[in-house]
């Protein structure tokens, strides 16, 4: 297999398991702060573990700046897993992912109006591809319909994840493995207070699933794009990460029998086609 050959393969698998996610979200009986400090205890631990196997210090290059935007990130990842799970648990797993898979306009939209950056046409192209799919992804005008909901929160969680990759821009100088390491650190703290109790009621079963979150789909994912990134462009890699709705809701229709209706297959199109389409890389964090 040649380095590029591994390189996409790499990327494939961690699309997988971060498809996966809702899944496991579904699975696991607890709450979505449970699941999201679960989630960062397991994925801590196994970062640790892989950047001691790499030799790659989680301490060097931090100074103040690094400080404070590692601080926000994980703040704005806190809040994209608890809406993400608060998605999953209400709507289900393909209305929370096609939620979740409408960042790329989120991203564009805060790139003009918060870092004042030129959006071009084909941005606002896509922009208004993702907004025609929410629309036709939405059950139902109702705020007492759960899929509605579940897309409100599935939304929030698309916009907190657009904040956090504008932030990891900031930290360009610091390797992956550094960055995931701490942000998912201040998520560990973050939901100290109100996640905490919660594992002690965990079933044996949700808290096999609550370690294979944190290790194979956080920690492993990660890992897996961080390497694919050796052997192949950037943008080849995030276009492979952005099938990741695509393996989602292949998951939620094999094992739940989530099946969309023809209205929604064509809002998740638009919404994919959005997510899929060649721009910038910002990162990934999902």
């Amino acid at each position: 297999m040649t380095p590029r050959q591994k390189g996409l393969t790499s990327a494939h698998i961690a699309a997988v398991f971060f498809g996966l996610t809702g899944v496991l979200g579904h699975v696991i009986h607890a709450s979505p702060m449970t699941i999201t400090f679960g989630r960062a205890l397991f994925a801590v631990l196994a970062l640790y573990a892989v950047a001691m196997f790499l030799k790659a210090s989680i301490v060097r290059g931090l100074d103040r700046r690094s400080y404070v935007s590692l601080l926000c990130s994980g703040l704005a990842l806190t809040i994209h897993w608890v809406t993400f799970f608060m998605a999953v648990k209400t709507g289900g797993i393909a209305i929370a992912t096609l939620g979740f898979a409408s960042f790329p306009a989120f991203i564009t939209l805060l790139e003009r109006l918060v870092l004042k950056d030129q959006v071009n046409l084909m941005d606002w192209l896509l922009v208004v591809l993702v907004i025609s799919g929410l629309i036709l992804v939405t059950p139902a005008i109702d705020l007492n319909n759960a899929g509605t909901i579940g897309l409100f929160w599935g939304v929030i969680s698309a916009i907190t994840f657009a904040a956090l990759a504008l932030i990891n821009r900031t930290l360009g100088r610091l390797n992956a493995i550094q960055i995931a390491f701490w942000q998912n650190m201040v998520v560990l703290v973050l939901c100290l207070p109100l996640g905490l109790g919660g594992m002690a009621m965990l079933s044996d079963s949700s808290l096999l699933w609550l370690i294979v979150l944190g290790v194979i789909c956080t920690a492993l994912s990660h890992f897996l794009f961080v390497h694919s990134l050796r052997s192949i462009p950037a943008r080849s890699a995030g276009l492979i990460i952005a099938l990741e709705p695509v393996y989602a809701i292949a998951f939620a229709m094999v094992l739940f029998n989530e099946q969309p209706t023809l209205k929604m297959a064509l809002g998740a199109v638009l919404i994919i086609t959005a997510a899929v389409w060649p721009r910038k890389q910002t990162g990934h964090a999902a």
